[in-house]
């Protein structure tokens, strides 16, 4: 009997010093799954930054791409190539709305 309670007492000791206080094995599994989860967070946004900064600089420096975006943007044309049609909805033809 006495060697139960003293193999028992060992077990336990062996299970608390694994798995017991403050910093267990199971919270070391989450800490490095939770890790690896912010690393490939962070990777993702880095590559976002990359992008908007090659962006950025291309911006300031492409003029076909600061054409493109006043274009688009801005509703800019061309003043010696391009005509602009405007569509007016029948109620506001001639200055007058109708009822």
């Amino acid at each position: 009997m006495r060697r139960l309670v003293v193999g028992l007492a060992i077990v336990l000791v062996v299970l608390f010093a694994v798995q017991g206080g403050e910093y267990s094995t199971t919270a070391l599994f989450r800490l490095r799954a939770s890790e690896h989860a912010l690393r490939t967070a962070i990777d993702s946004l880095q590559q976002d930054v990359d992008s908007l900064t090659r962006f950025r600089r291309r911006i300031a420096t492409d003029p076909a791409l600061q054409e493109r975006i006043a274009r688009e943007e801005n509703g800019m044309v061309r003043s010696d190539k391009e005509l602009v049609y405007r569509f007016v909805p029948a109620e506001q033809e001639g200055g007058k709305e109708r009822d």
